[in-house]
């Protein structure tokens, strides 16, 4: 019998993992792919890390946590997990994206600039920026290799002493006083708590959870766009990006590769009934807002795209986070719903998610991201 099963081992729970491991626990995780798979929302090299946070002022503590954290997991596996190249953020003063970034940074003293318009085109000549933009210029940004990041923190825990089972499908768990019980569909595994991390599978495995709100799927769809010219390659000093247009929200990284950059459009996406049935093949729907952003935005950039992948997000009504504790079965937390801007955070996520199962405590900087903000 474990102390401990963690069910989806992706970018949460192989965090999770590594953290209770390391405590000395002896833990077990569950997956039905393999690690850093691509069939959930931990891959396609790349994810922005960024600590001046528009979406809310009070994520900051979280993520200022989680740069200690991918650092120290960086010393003790000898790897380059984050690339600090900065980030550039523009869209229009009355907007989300600047004031929220200027109000975090504020708030915690966070690092930002604000080029002027003729700093912005020395600085930046491969963006032009629409009338009336303004721009933000976080020079601690940048980006994770997440499959990487995944792989370690397994790897890691698996050096902690953490036992890692892959293809097992996941049917359904149940709790009591005598512990949990997580059936697959080859064997039962037993342990005194668990930890749900099950990603676009949340809605089926958190659906006894009184009060959980609808979680939605969505396809998100990578793009690699060849490029024109030099300025964008991260050994030229090329940064990341994002850009809150009126047709919706764009971001991507430096050429990592001298050939190419890869930009999404962060907003939109087709809601998907079966994560397991998700259309992989690219679309003019995928490809068109994405080319239009690029010929307004980055000329130097080819708008027909070389390669792509497909991703998903899970979404909560509101686009926070849910981390919380079964209200029903206190051996059993769950983290869900990161609704496409949650990977930054897993190192932080997984270190407070296993606390919360060593302690019996909810730390007080989840308590935003809690499921009592959806109960009247």
């Amino acid at each position: 019998m474990y102390d401990v099963i963690v069910v989806g081992v992706g970018g949460f729970g192989s965090s999770c993992l590594y953290h209770l491991a390391r405590r000395g626990l002896r833990v077990l995780g569950l997956d039905r792919f393999p690690p850093a798979h691509n069939h959930g929302s931990s891959h396609g090299e790349t994810r922005i890390i960024r600590q001046a946070y528009f979406e809310h002022p009070d994520y900051v503590p979280l993520l200022l946590r989680s740069y200690q954290l991918w650092r120290e997991l960086e010393s003790e596996s000898e790897l380059e997990l984050m690339r600090l190249c900065g980030l550039l953020l523009s869209g229009p003063p009355d907007g989300v994206v600047v004031p929220g970034c200027c109000e975090a940074a504020r708030r915690y003293g966070v690092p930002v600039e604000q080029p002027d318009r003729q700093e912005l085109a020395q600085r930046f000549p491969g963006f032009r920026f629409p009338d009336q933009f303004e721009a933000v210029f976080e020079p601690l940004g940048g980006y994770l290799h997440v499959e990487t990041c995944v792989r370690t923190h397994l790897e890691q825990a698996r050096r902690w002493g953490a036992d890692i089972e892959t293809g097992h499908a996941i049917q359904h768990w149940q709790a009591d006083a005598t512990g949990v019980r997580v059936q697959t569909d080859q064997s039962e595994f037993k342990a005194a708590s668990l930890v749900l991390t099950p990603g676009a599978w949340a809605g089926d495995l958190l659906a006894t959870i009184p009060g959980l709100p609808e979680l939605e799927v969505r396809r998100k769809v990578l793009l690699w766009h060849p490029v024109r010219s030099p300025v964008f390659d991260v050994a030229e000093g090329g940064c990341g990006f994002l850009f809150e247009m009126p047709q919706g929200t764009f971001y991507g990284f430096p050429s990592t590769d001298g050939r190419t950059v890869k930009v999404a459009e962060h907003s939109g996406g087709l809601a998907v009934a079966d994560p397991l049935k998700l259309d992989r093949q690219l679309h003019d729907s995928d490809v068109d807002p994405v080319a239009a952003f690029l010929q307004e935005v980055m000329p130097d950039v080819d708008v027909r795209p070389e390669r792509h992948a497909v991703c998903l997000y899970t979404m909560t009504p509101d686009q926070d986070f849910l981390i919380d504790r079964h209200p029903d079965h206190s051996q059993v937390v769950f983290g869900a719903g990161f609704s496409g801007h949650g990977f930054k955070f897993t190192s932080a996520i997984g270190e407070l998610l296993a606390e919360m199962i060593i302690t019996g405590q909810t730390p007080d900087a989840a308590r935003f991201l809690s499921l009592d903000r959806f109960r009247s």
